[in-house]
C-alpha cells in the first residue's frame, strides 16, 4: 500500500511509469489500487482518484490476466462503493465499472446491471447519483449490447426505470436519467420505440426545467426523435418549434447549441418547409444574432492580433492532411469545377476547431437557404443592411458572414444586389480588423462563380488585385482565408486569369519567403489549383522561371519522412502536368525520388510484415502521392517519360503496388498503369496480365477499369486472349444499380474500346448492355476517349445488328449527344441509322418516330438526315420509349 502511494507521488512521469511497470509485476498491486481509490478516505481525493484511473488503465492492457480472486474484489469494492461522498471518486469508479463491462464482461458480470438498477431506488442521493453515472457510461459504450438477446434484453426493465426518474427533485439525476435514454434514440431500441410516447410526454414536462444540463439533455433528444421519429412529433410541430425558438437563444451557451442542431436536423426532412414557413420572421434574425463571435471566441482566435506572421506556428495548430488518391475522370458538357463533392465549406475559423453556436447558426442558415432559396430574403434582407454597414466590427463581421452563408441556396434572389454587394466586400479586404478581413475572403470565394460570369474588369480584376494583397496580409488567418478564397476564384475562372499569370506568380513566389508552416501547405494548394486552371498556358520560360526555383528549393530542404511533402508532391503534380515539356529540366531528380519513396515504403511493408514486433507499420501515403505524382509526370510529359521508366525498376514496383492490402494504393497504382500505358507503352507490354479488382472498391475499380481501356488502344488485336477474363466483369458492373456516374462512364468507354479492338469476340454480348453503355456515355464531351469508344459500338452493330434492335432509341440518344464527331465517325452513324430506317420500311419508321420528343428529332434530321423512330423485337414491335423513356425523352 506504501509502495502503491508513493509511486503516485513520483514526480517525474517516466519514474512514475518505470514504477508502475515493475509493480505490476505483483499479482495483488491491483488490489492495492482499488483500496487507495474506495477505502483509504485519509488521502486526498485526487490522489485516490488517481490510483482508480491506473486501475483502469491495468483493466484496459491487462484484465484477462488478473487472478480471479482479484477481479472479483475489484467489481465487489466497485458496487460497494459506489455512493463515495466524493463526485470524483464515484465518477473514477463509474468510469472504472463501465472499463470492466467494455472487457466482454457484461455477461460474465450477472449482477451488474439488476444491483446498479436497485441502488437507484436508494434514499441516499450519493447512491442514487453514483449508481446513474455508472448507468449512463454504460449505456454509451454498450446500447447495442444491451438491446440485444445475448444478454436477455434489459433495456426491457431499464427503459421503464430511466423514465420514473425524469420527476426526481434532483437535476443531475433528471439530467443522468435522459442522458441514458438518450443513447437510445439512435439505434431505434425497441424497448424505447415501445415507451416512446411516455418518453415524448415526459420530455414535455422538462422542457422549461431551471437546470441547463437538463434542458440541453431535452433539445438533444428532440433533435434525436427528428431524425428517427418524426411520426411522433408532427402533431407537435408547432410547439417543439417555439420551444426551440426560445433555446437557440437560451442563455447557457451549450443549451443554444443542442437547440440549434435543431434547425440543421429540420432542415434535412422533407416537411421542412411546410412547418417552418410561418415560423421564418422569429428563426432568421436569432440565427443571424448567433454568427457573432462572442467575447471568448474572439480571446481563443487573438482577435486583437492584428500582425502575427513573424509567429512561429505550433505544431498542434496544424491538422493533419489526406492525400485524396487520383481518380480518373471524363470530362462533361456545361460542367463547371465546383468541388462540391469533395470541398466542404467551412467559415473561416478553423482553427477553432470546436463546434461552437457561430458555426452552428450559420451551417443552419446555409441548409435553410438551400430549402427557402429566394423566400428567405425578405426576411434577411433588412437585417442585412443594417449588419453590413454597422460601425461595430463584431456585427459588421457578422453579417458577412451572414452574407457568405445564403451564397449558395440564395443566389438567384442575391443577383440584383450583388452589383453593389461585391464591391463592399472587395472594400472590406482592407479593413482595419483582421477578423472582418479573413470573413471577407471566404464570402467573396462563395460568389466567385457569379463574378467570373461578368466582364472581367468589372468585378474579377479588383477582386483578383485586393485577394493577392490580402495573401500577403501580415495576419496569419487573412493570409489563410485569402489563399484558400483564391484557390476557389483559380477553379472559377480557370483561362481567364491567363493574362495576369506573371503578377500572381509573383505573389505566390513572394509567399514562399513570408509563411510560417501552416500557411505554406495551404500555398501550395494554391499553387497546384492554378496550374489546373491555367493549364498549359504556364508553359511559358517566364513562368517556369519565376516557379520552379522556390518549389524545387523546399523539395529539397524536406527529407523523405516528412509529412510536408504530401502537399508538395500534389502541387508538383498539378504543375508538372500543366506544364508538360516545361518540366523536363526538374523531372530528374523528382522521378528518382518518387520511385524512391514507392521502394521505401514497400519495402519497410514486407519488414513489417514480416516481423511486426521489431518495425512500424509505415505510412503508406507517401506512396501513395508518389505514384500520383509519377501519374502527373507521365501525363504531362507524355513519350519524354520513356527514358526515365526505361533507367528505374518503376514497373516492379507498380505491380506490386497493384497487389496492396490498402485500397487506396491500388487506386493509384491502376491510374498510373493508365498513364505510363499511353506514355510508353513499350514498358507496360511485358508485364500485361490483367484482372479487375474486386468491385467493392469502387474507386480502384474505376482506375482499373480505365487502365484497360488505355492498354487496349495499346493492344489492338493482341487483347484478344484478355477479352472473356475482363469482358463479364465490365458488363456485370454496367448494369449493377446504384453504380457511380464516374465507374459506369469508364466502364462504358473500355467496353466500347474492347470491342473496337477485337469487335468479333464482344460483338455476341451486345444485348446485354447496350442501353446501359448508351445512357452513360451520352453526357460525356466530344473527346479522344468517347469517339474510340462509339467506334467499338458501331463496329460491334456490324457483326451483330439484332443486338441493338431492341434498344435502339438509346442509341439514336447517344449519336444525338455528339457536337461534332469526326467525318468517318459521322459516316458510320449515318450508316446505322439509315440500315435500320431501310429495313423496316418508311410506314413504320413514321409510325414510330411520330413518338419521339422534339429535340432528339431535330437533331437526328439535321445531322444524318433522319427523323426518329426504332423497332423492337421485329416490324410489328412496340417503341422502346413507350417502354422505358430515354434521357432525351424525359429531358423533351
Amino acid at each position: 500500500q506504501a509502495l502503491t502511494l508513493s509511486c503516485l507521488c513520483l514526480p517525474s512521469p517516466l519514474t512514475a511509469w518505470q514504477k508502475l511497470k515493475q509493480l505490476n509485476q505483483f499479482p495483488d498491486f491491483n488490489n492495492y489500487l482499488i483500496f487507495v481509490l474506495t477505502r483509504l478516505k485519509s488521502e486526498d481525493e485526487p490522489t485516490r482518484s488517481l490510483s482508480g484511473l491506473i486501475l483502469k488503465n491495468n483493466v484496459k492492457a491487462h484484465y484477462q490476466s488478473f487472478p480471479p480472486p482479484v477481479a472479483d474484489f475489484i467489481k465487489q469494492e466497485c458496487l460497494n462503493n459506489i455512493g463515495d461522498a466524493s463526485s470524483l471518486i464515484r465518477a473514477t469508479i463509474g468510469i472504472l465499472i463501465t472499463t470492466i463491462a467494455s472487457k466482454g464482461e457484461l455477461q460474465m458480470w450477472p449482477e451488474l446491471l439488476p444491483q446498479l438498477c436497485n441502488l437507484l431506488n436508494s434514499e441516499d442521493y450519493n447512491t442514487c447519483e453514483g449508481a446513474f453515472g455508472a448507468l449512463q457510461k454504460i449505456c454509451e459504450d454498450s446500447s447495442e449490447l444491451l438491446d440485444s438477446d445475448a444478454l436477455n434484453r434489459p433495456l426491457n426493465i431499464m427503459i421503464p426505470k430511466f423514465l420514473q426518474f425524469f420527476k426526481h427533485c434532483s437535476p443531475k439525476i433528471r439530467s443522468h436519467a435522459i442522458a441514458c435514454v438518450n443513447q437510445f434514440i439512435m439505434d431505434r431500441a425497441q424497448a424505447l420505440m415501445d415507451n416512446i410516447d411516455t418518453f415524448i410526454e415526459h420530455l414535455f414536462a422538462l422542457a422549461v426545467d431551471d437546470d441547463p444540463e437538463v434542458r440541453k439533455n431535452v433539445c438533444r433528444a428532440l433533435v434525436m426523435l427528428l431524425e428517427v421519429r418524426i411520426d411522433r412529433l408532427i402533431p407537435h410541430m408547432h410547439s417543439i418549434i417555439q420551444y426551440m425558438l426560445q433555446r437557440t437563444q437560451d442563455h447557457d451557451e451549450n443549451v443554444a447549441l443542442e437547440a440549434c442542431e435543431f434547425w440543421l436536423t429540420l432542415a434535412e426532412q422533407p416537411i421542412c418547409k411546410e412547418v417552418l414557413a410561418s415560423h421564418l420572421v422569429q428563426l432568421i434574425p436569432i440565427l443571424v444574432n448567433g454568427m457573432k463571435y462572442s467575447e471568448i471566441d474572439i480571446i481563443l482566435l487573438k482577435g486583437d492580433v492584428e500582425e502575427d506572421e513573424a509567429v512561429p506556428d505550433s505544431e498542434q495548430d496544424i491538422k493533419p492532411r489526406f492525400h485524396k488518391s487520383r481518380t480518373v475522370t471524363l470530362p462533361h458538357e456545361a460542367e463547371r469545377p465546383d468541388g462540391s463533392e469533395d470541398a466542404e465549406d467551412d467559415d473561416d475559423d478553423d482553427a477553432l476547431s470546436d463546434w461552437n453556436l457561430r458555426k452552428c447558426s450559420a451551417a443552419a442558415l446555409d441548409v435553410l437557404a438551400n430549402v427557402f432559396r429566394e423566400e428567405l430574403l425578405p426576411h434577411l434582407l433588412p437585417l442585412l443592411k443594417g449588419l453590413l454597414f454597422h460601425p461595430e466590427w463584431v456585427v459588421k463581421e457578422s453579417g458577412i458572414l451572414v452574407l457568405g452563408a445564403i451564397a449558395e441556396g440564395c443566389m438567384q434572389g442575391m443577383v440584383p444586389y450583388l452589383p453593389e454587394l461585391i464591391p463592399h466586400l472587395i472594400q472590406c479586404l482592407s479593413d482595419k480588423k483582421a477578423l472582418v478581413r479573413s470573413i471577407a475572403c471566404w464570402t467573396l470565394s462563395r460568389y466567385a462563380h457569379w463574378v467570373v460570369s461578368q466582364p472581367p474588369d468589372m468585378h474579377l480584376k479588383p477582386l483578383m488585385t485586393e485577394l493577392l494583397k490580402r495573401i500577403l496580409d501580415g495576419n496569419k488567418r487573412v493570409q489563410e482565408a485569402a489563399c484558400s478564397a483564391f484557390a476557389t476564384l483559380e477553379e472559377e475562372a480557370c483561362t481567364e486569369l491567363v493574362p495576369y499569370l506573371s503578377y500572381i506568380l509573383d505573389t505566390l513566389v513572394f509567399a514562399f519567403g513570408k509563411y510560417q508552416h501552416k500557411n505554406l501547405l495551404i500555398l501550395y494548394d494554391a499553387i497546384g489549383t492554378l496550374a489546373d486552371s491555367v493549364g498549359h498556358h504556364l508553359n511559358q520560360p517566364e513562368y517556369i522561371q519565376k516557379l520552379m526555383p522556390p518549389l524545387i528549393q523546399k523539395w529539397n530542404e524536406l527529407k523523405d519522412e516528412d509529412k510536408d511533402l504530401f502537399p508538395l508532391l500534389e502541387c508538383l503534380s498539378s504543375v508538372a502536368t500543366a506544364l508538360q515539356s516545361g518540366f523536363l529540366p526538374y523531372c530528374e531528380p523528382v522521378y528518382q525520388r518518387c520511385v524512391t519513396l514507392v521502394q521505401k515504403t514497400l519495402a519497410q511493408a514486407m519488414m513489417y510484415t514480416q516481423h511486426p514486433e521489431q518495425y512500424e507499420a509505415p505510412d503508406k501515403d507517401f506512396m501513395i502521392v508518389a505514384l500520383d505524382l509519377l501519374s502527373g509526370l507521365a501525363e504531362g510529359l507524355g513519350g519524354h517519360v520513356e527514358q526515365l521508366v526505361a533507367r528505374s525498376n518503376i514497373m516492379t514496383l507498380l505491380f506490386q503496388c497493384m497487389q496492396d492490402s490498402m485500397p487506396e494504393v491500388r487506386q493509384s497504382s491502376f491510374a498510373l498503369l493508365g498513364d505510363l500505358t499511353k506514355a510508353c507503352f513499350i514498358h507496360v507490354k511485358p508485364c500485361i496480365g490483367l484482372q479487375l479488382t474486386p468491385a467493392e472498391f469502387i474507386s480502384v475499380c474505376n482506375n482499373a477499369t480505365w487502365a484497360i481501356g488505355e492498354i487496349c488502344m495499346q493492344m489492338g488485336a493482341e487483347m484478344q486472349p484478355y477479352v472473356q477474363m475482363v469482358l463479364n466483369n465490365l458488363v456485370e458492373i454496367i448494369n449493377r444499380p446504384n453504380t457511380p456516374k464516374t465507374l459506369l462512364e469508364n466502364t462504358a468507354i473500355t467496353i466500347g474500346r474492347l470491342g473496337y479492338v477485337c469487335p468479333q469476340e464482344v460483338a455476341p454480348m451486345l444485348q446485354q448492355f447496350i442501353r446501359p453503355w448508351c445512357t452513360s456515355l451520352r453526357n460525356i464531351r466530344d473527346n479522344e476517349e468517347k469517339d474510340s469508344a462509339f467506334r467499338g459500338i458501331c463496329m460491334m452493330i456490324g457483326v451483330n445488328p439484332g443486338g441493338v434492335v431492341q434498344d435502339f432509341i438509346f442509341f439514336c440518344d447517344a449519336v444525338a449527344s455528339w457536337v461534332s464527331p469526326k467525318d468517318d465517325l459521322r459516316d458510320m452513324f449515318y450508316k446505322i441509322l439509315h440500315g435500320f430506317k431501310d429495313q423496316v420500311g418508311e410506314d413504320n419508321w413514321q409510325q414510330f418516330s411520330e413518338q419521339f420528343p422534339p429535340l432528339l428529332k431535330e437533331r437526328l434530321a439535321a445531322f444524318y438526315g433522319v427523323s426518329v423512330c426504332v423497332v423492337v423485337g421485329g416490324i410489328t414491335g412496340e417503341c422502346a420509349a413507350s417502354r422505358s423513356r430515354c434521357a432525351l425523352v424525359e429531358g423533351g
